[in-house]
């Protein structure tokens, strides 16, 4: 399998296209401008996910895999490259919100938290706000 790597703005509609497929939302993408990374098999993007950075915080979003690729380890290794980025960059703590995959961010150490102890940057983005629903568990991890 190819390792994760940054994204281009080529990948971008596929990116897209992946994150619909997955029912993520994708309407403050150019607002929020998350940084992606993408593993590709054979010229086609088969997974990705990004960070929006928050200071000392980052929100861990949009991670998705093509049905025709889950079940060999490339979420996994999308959520390893973007903690490796956010310790690079300095982060201390991952923020994440998910309506279906809290047991597989269980499993990488994040741990269930209330959704108003988030940092107040992260609560006021729009994934927070209006985009992902009071029903979505929320989680953390410390990078330190």
């Amino acid at each position: 399998m190819s390792p994760a790597r940054a994204a281009s703005a080529d990948d971008l509609i596929a990116i897209r296209a992946l994150l619909e497929s997955a029912g993520l939302p994708t309407s403050d993408l150019e607002s929020a401008r998350p940084q992606f990374v993408a593993i590709r098999e054979q010229g086609k993007l088969i997974a990705a996910g990004a960070l929006q950075r928050f200071g000392a915080a980052a929100l861990l979003r949009s991670v998705a895999v093509s049905a025709d690729s889950r079940g060999m380890g490339c979420g996994g290794l999308i959520v390893a490259e973007l903690e490796r980025l956010a310790r690079e960059a300095g982060v201390e703590r991952l923020i994440l919100l998910t309506q279906t995959a809290a047991r597989f961010f269980a499993q990488r150490g994040y741990q269930v938290m209330e959704r108003g102890s988030a940092p107040v940057e992260v609560q006021g983005s729009e994934e927070f706000r209006c985009l992902c629903p009071g029903s979505a568990v929320c989680m953390a991890k410390p990078l330190a």
